[in-house]
């Protein structure tokens, strides 16, 4: 079972829960409809990697997400997540109906920051992805149709939630392939404050 690191114990997270469409922009972007409804899939535990790939069968894309620990029937922590995507079989599927896990919940499809505790969360959190000294995402909960609360809030209501599992919460625009040798860097940010940030190089 693969771990995440939550400031300075590690927790083994039993699943993945990813929303997706859950920001307006992206929706666009892709040219998705836009969704009465959350849009959630997960991720098994196996997708959890602390390498960048560029490519698992077939080029990958990157979609950047603030990403929740799930402890005492809350969320306690927030980290920078990537949620890694098999564009091309994706599309593959929708057009035919079918599941995402495939593209979705391969191995190496879910690359964390480090969690760091949080008390509360408001509409000032968000995150940056820096890709090769260049901001390409940014965004957060203001820009989110779903709000980290409903979205606790409606999982709970088909879906038991173990303590440590991950709630990733959708990803803003500017989503693209990744390219072998880039450098990530990601960020959580409050306001002005940087919560906790991390670096990736793409293999």
């Amino acid at each position: 079972m693969n771990v995440v690191n939550v400031e300075n114990n590690k927790i083994i997270p039993s699943k993945i829960i990813c929303i997706g469409r859950n920001y307006v922009d992206h929706i666009n972007e892709l040219g998705n409809e836009m969704p009465d409804e959350m849009v959630v899939f997960l991720k098994p535990n196996s997708a959890i990697s602390t390498q960048l790939q560029s490519f698992h069968q077939e080029p990958l894309h990157y979609e950047a997400e603030l990403c929740f620990l799930y402890q005492k029937e809350r969320f306690t922590a927030v980290a920078i997540g990537l949620d890694l995507t098999k564009r091309d079989l994706q599309s593959k599927l929708k057009t035919k109906g079918l599941p995402w896990e495939r593209a979705k919940g391969f191995n190496g499809a879910a690359v964390f920051s480090r969690f760091v505790s949080i008390d509360s969360i408001d509409d000032s959190l968000s995150l940056e992805l820096i890709i090769d000294g260049k901001l390409t995402q940014s965004g957060g909960v203001e820009l989110m149709m779903f709000k980290p609360q409903t979205i606790l809030e409606q999982l709970q209501h088909f879906m038991t939630l173990e303590e440590g599992d991950i709630v990733m919460t959708g990803t803003p625009k500017g989503v693209g392939h990744i390219t072998a040798g880039s450098e990530f860097v990601g960020k959580v940010t409050c306001g002005d404050k940087t919560l906790v940030s991390a670096s990736w190089l793409a293999k």
